[in-house]
């Protein structure tokens, strides 16, 4: 069997370049590498309405955003299957069968699903009303089994993950063993993909904030226009100690020199910044002084825009023509569906729960009862 990718996002809102370096550049590297067989890229709806069950327009609204930024940012849906979760029924099945192999402690015990109920101000505890938090939704808590029914239902051999996600990839892995343990050899034991950068993979947001964030408003989108993008890149946090231009300053923690570890290169120096033959050398002068944080800017704020325009110039063309959008989604779910309904009936054969296609048991039966 050739290798599988399983990939996605929660629909929660635009993507933005903190997406884009950490997962959408390396699924539009691979799409083009040959070296996978079939590429799965998922629009989660179903897990985002987990803890976002009050707002389905939200989410609804927010499929054809991310739906938009994908095709943008270059990913083909020759090449890869783009569908949206809920119109995959198939994954609530395997899911639901899933269940009875993991135990309420273990999930209890994955780093990752404590931190997301931390950060989105959940209960752990039974005394909800004391501690004046929501109780944890069930489908929330159990997003690790969820995300066990996607990636298997695919047959997916590699998963590429965040570090922060390496816990839930290690569930799946651990459930996949337990069916196939109880059941006999069936589902895919999935390999995890860690980023090869991570310090490069995980851009701050534009405020030095540890990480972009939609509901921190410091993030830059795909979709921003130029005089966006020239807004945010001239407010980004800097060197609070290089007051004057003289001044030594430092180029860790600086959000502009992050930007321009993760884009720049020689070519954009030649091009907007010949003074200096390289990032090194740029780099090199503002720490000893004399280089001003708006000329860095500026040069940040050139590459972003030859780096964004054709992202926008591609968004333009399809937002033109929406209903083909769509039908793009309705494709790739209809293919996606198919592929989890064989994944599906394999489980179901090997979980003898397959009734009314296993011919030999209706003959026993009728042996026993007949004659």
């Amino acid at each position: 069997m050739g290798k599988v990718i399983l990939t996605g996002d929660r629909p929660t809102g635009k993507l933005h370049l903190g997406h884009y370096v950490g997962s959408l550049k390396r699924r539009v590297e691979l799409q083009n590498s040959g070296e996978y067989e079939k590429i799965f890229i998922m629009i989660a709806d179903a897990q985002a309405l987990t803890d976002n069950a009050d707002n389905p327009e939200k989410i609804r609204q927010n499929i054809i955003e991310v739906a938009l930024d994908y095709l943008s940012a270059g990913l083909d849906p020759e090449k890869v299957t783009i569908f949206i979760q809920s119109q995959v029924p198939e994954l609530c099945e395997l899911a639901f069968y899933y269940m009875n192999l993991v135990t309420v402690q273990r999930l209890q015990r994955n780093p990752t699903v404590k931190q997301e109920i931390q950060l989105r101000g959940f209960s752990e505890g039974d005394d909800d009303e004391n501690q004046n938090k929501k109780g944890t939704p069930v489908g929330f808590f159990t997003y690790p089994i969820s995300q066990a029914s996607d990636i298997t239902a695919f047959k997916a051999t590699t998963v590429p993950v965040g570090v922060d996600q390496a816990p839930m990839i290690e569930q799946t892995r651990e459930i996949v063993h337990k069916f196939n343990s109880v059941y006999g050899e069936t589902l895919v034991v999935p390999e995890m993909v860690l980023p090869e950068n991570v310090t490069c993979c995980r851009l701050p947001g534009t405020d030095g904030k540890a990480k972009m964030s939609k509901s921190l408003g410091n993030c830059i989108y795909l979709s921003d226009t130029s005089k966006e993008i020239k807004k945010k890149v001239n407010s980004m946090f800097t060197d609070p100690e290089h007051l004057q231009i003289t001044d030594p300053g430092h180029v860790e923690g600086n959000v502009v020199f992050t930007y321009l570890d993760a884009f720049s290169n020689d070519e954009h120096f030649a091009k907007y910044l010949p003074e200096y033959a390289n990032l090194d050398e740029m780099k090199d002068h503002y720490r000893r002084g004399g280089l001003g944080d708006g000329t860095c800017k500026k040069f940040l704020f050139n590459i972003m825009e030859e780096f964004l325009q054709p992202m926008r110039e591609r968004r333009k063309q399809y937002e033109q023509n929406i209903p083909q959008v769509y039908e793009i989604l309705r494709k790739g779910s209809e293919a996606a569906r198919a592929e989890a309904a064989k994944t599906l009936a394999d489980v179901r054969k090997a979980m003898k729960i397959d009734y009314f296609d296993d011919a030999d048991l209706i003959a026993e039966h009728t042996k026993k009862y007949q004659g």
